[in-house]
């Protein structure tokens, strides 16, 4: 198939690098956060008033929201906990893959030194016959992309 297509967005998965994962930890309903900002600051110039200097600064990087239906056993889980209750936190990069039909990478978002600052879990509801969704929230350095 043709490399100009837009691609669809809902074949992807999630690789942790450095945690021992289970069997279905790669795998999640939605991700959020890959985005990037730059940040400006504003000079005054002296004598100008009609307008400011716009300056780059730096870039600021949203954390990064996963989403899935809830694992009784997961080693992602084990670590967000870890993180979370014991204040141990060891940050690593993971990896973003959106698949093509045939399973393989279109794209990779590179995500470094990655940590948990929020895990929450779904309301419980006995009026709703619904899926209980986890959500972890990373914060992390930057990301690079590639294909």
């Amino acid at each position: 198939m043709a490399s100009y297509y837009p691609p669809i967005g809902f074949h992807f998965k999630v690789e942790f690098l450095g945690i021992s994962t289970k069997k279905n930890d790669h795998q999640f309903q939605s991700v959020s956060g890959l985005s990037v900002d730059l940040e400006t600051e504003e000079i005054a110039e002296g004598g100008e008033n009609r307008f400011k200097h716009k300056m780059p600064v730096r870039t600021r990087y949203p954390n990064l929201v996963l989403k899935r239906g809830l694992l009784i056993d997961s080693g992602v889980i084990e670590w967000c906990r870890n993180a979370l209750e014991n204040f141990d936190i060891t940050p690593t990069d993971l990896i973003v893959k959106l698949l093509n039909e045939e399973h393989e990478p279109i794209l990779n978002w590179n995500i470094v030194n990655a940590y948990p600052v929020k895990w929450d879990v779904g309301d419980f509801n006995a009026e709703e016959n619904k899926l209980v969704i986890e959500t972890l929230e990373l914060s992390y350095n930057y990301f690079k992309v590639s294909s």
